[in-house]
């Protein structure tokens, strides 16, 4: 059930341009699929899904095209695009993104597996960073401004 279920989400983001969770729920239900924002809010998780900006400039969930560790252009964007404001608690950092862009920038820093950092979580806007050390927490500050520099 959860296979097919996340096989018809996958099948619907490509169909469709869904910008939120709600709407993704409401897509399933017509498909047949009974979920709750809980289980839609983990199989976008499981899935890996991100959100990017589309050609209207309404924000859409997509596949993560490569999971592949380090830094690429997709990681690079998604960070420039959804990055806002950063500030520091000792060892938390928190980043401020774009409204709806909190999990792809998450991702992104994620993905980039900077050994300073321990994990993300992220909401709508806001992403908590767990870093190993305050001092840790200045240098991956320096490494996202170089990035939106950039």
């Amino acid at each position: 059930m959860k296979n097919a279920r996340q096989e018809k989400i996958v099948e619907l983001i490509t169909k469709y341009e869904i910008e939120t969770q709600e709407e993704l729920a409401s897509y399933l239900e017509k498909e047949g699929c009974r979920v709750t924002q809980a289980t839609v809010s983990r199989d976008i998780r499981e899935l890996k899904l991100t959100k990017l900006t589309a050609a209207d400039g309404k924000q859409k969930y997509t596949l993560m095209q490569n999971q592949t560790p380090g830094i690429n252009d997709k990681y690079l964007r998604v960070l420039k695009e959804g990055f806002v404001s950063m500030d520091m608690a000792q060892n938390i950092l928190v980043v401020k993104t774009v409204s709806g862009m909190a999990m792809a920038v998450a991702a992104a820093l994620d993905a980039m597996r900077w050994s300073e950092v321990a994990g993300c979580i992220a909401g709508d806007d806001t992403i908590m960073c767990a870093i190993r050390s305050a001092e840790d927490t200045v240098r991956v500050m320096d490494k996202i401004q170089k990035i939106v520099r950039a």
